[in-house]
């Protein structure tokens, strides 16, 4: 099948003045114009193409690879605003476009914004939305807690940083929770830590429980090694110097120095704390 809004391989069937009719097993064909054909290329071989409509809304495919494809989410950078709305650039020689009706207020021209791109059925184009929340209603969260899941982040406010979840769910990491910078548009990982009632996602920067000690173990033990050993932090240390220094809270910093402490790795003084000579 051929599929507008996807990277997929089809079959070169023919040679036209055009370029290459390219066609897929139930005997579709779309058109690969000459500037994408490559220098060598055999009749019956698979090319991998992307689908859509170029700007006189023909089917056409093309070699030119998008930053983003259909249902997906980009971070993308406005190249130019209309009386229609804004065109952003996402790899193809036709700009994507998120109509007015699709934006979040005004987007600006050289500014960046999360997009979900979309096939409207009206116009059968590819389209982009601002409008992320929308995009992402679900009628159940298949997660497991404190799974690792990939992010990415969408707006920015006062509870906290709103996040999209393995590319179809809407999760927060909270602003008292969150010990390092993060931006709109970054991709990362964290960890579920609840699966609230209306399907919103409570997430952590560092797994939970058992998992969260180890890793912020690991991250003081690094940190004491690149600093020959001592680190002018305590238990009695202000909360904002640990955060500083470490990207985590006071709260956290003490259940890891007790760890490493019992396992034997660490002296723990007044006002500091070492590794242990061994």
């Amino acid at each position: 099948m051929i599929t507008i809004g996807i990277t997929q391989f089809l079959n070169i069937d023919r040679l036209t003045d055009f370029g290459l009719f390219l066609g897929d097993n139930e005997g579709n064909e779309v058109l690969l114009p000459n500037k994408y054909v490559p220098q060598e290329y055999e009749i019956n071989d698979q090319i991998e193409v992307f689908i859509y409509k170029d700007s006189e809304d023909r089917i056409v495919a093309t070699t030119l690879i998008p930053k983003v494809e259909v249902y997906q989410y980009a971070y993308l950078q406005v190249n130019a605003v209309n009386s229609v709305g804004a065109f952003m650039d996402w790899g193809l020689e036709k700009d994507l476009l998120v109509p007015f009706r699709e934006q979040n207020g005004h987007m600006m021209v050289g500014q960046w914004y999360v997009i979900f791109v979309y096939r409207d059925f009206v116009t059968d184009r590819l389209v982009g939305t601002t409008k992320i929340k929308k995009s992402l209603h679900v009628e159940s969260v298949d997660l497991q807690l404190n799974q690792k899941v990939e992010v990415m982040a969408f707006e920015e406010t006062e509870r906290g940083m709103q996040v999209i979840v393995e590319g179809k769910y809407r999760g927060i990491i909270y602003a008292n929770e969150t010990y390092k910078p993060v931006f709109v548009g970054d991709i990362f990982t964290c960890y579920v830590k609840h699966i609230r009632t209306d399907l919103l996602i409570d997430l952590s920067l560092e797994r939970i429980g058992r998992g969260k000690m180890d890793s912020s173990s690991e991250r003081i033990l690094n940190k004491l090694d690149k600093n020959k050993g001592y680190l002018h932090l305590s238990d009695k240390s202000d909360p904002d110097e640990i955060k500083d220094e470490l990207q985590m809270s006071k709260k956290t910093f003490k259940m890891a120095i007790g760890t490493l402490y019992k396992k034997g790795l660490i002296v723990i003084a007044e006002d500091s704390i070492s590794l242990k000579q061994h």
